[in-house]
């Protein structure tokens, strides 16, 4: 694919998962082999975990919009910063609901397969968001 082609797929895929609030959409772009890495200390998530994570910050946040700010495409890869911004209405990671509004920067790479994605590392700064509902963070 060209590196236009890659950044079409990004703008697609934020589109019709996060812009439609149709998490079940990732199998037309995540691989059958996708791996997700949000940190370097974890294990990668399957297409399956990676769909039940979208969800869960769907239902944690139903209003949820993804604004990409910045797309850099290559011939196998795009990264990508964004803002997310939503209400926090349902239980995110143990959170009750706050009703507070949130603001969180994201940044990704993806690595592109034959049209679909098969590897990405990044996500939002989920320290800024746990922040943003009252979370108290110890060490």
């Amino acid at each position: 694919m060209s590196t236009d082609d890659n950044a079409v797929l990004l703008h697609r895929y934020v589109t019709e998962v996060w812009d439609a609030g149709n998490p079940d959409a990732v199998e037309r772009f995540l691989a059958p082999d996708y791996r997700r890495h949000p940190t370097a200390l974890t294990e990668p998530f399957d297409r399956v975990e990676q769909t039940r994570r979208l969800k869960g910050f769907r239902e944690a946040f139903p209003d949820i919009e993804i604004e990409v700010v910045d797309v850099i495409a290559g011939e196998d890869r795009v990264a990508f910063r964004s803002i997310m911004k939503g209400t926090h209405l349902g239980q995110f990671l143990g959170i009750a609901p706050t009703g507070r509004p949130v603001t969180v920067g994201l940044i990704d790479v993806i690595r592109i397969r034959e049209g679909l994605f098969v590897e990405q590392w990044g996500g939002p700064d989920l320290f800024d968001l746990l922040q943003q509902l009252g979370a108290t963070i110890t060490a």
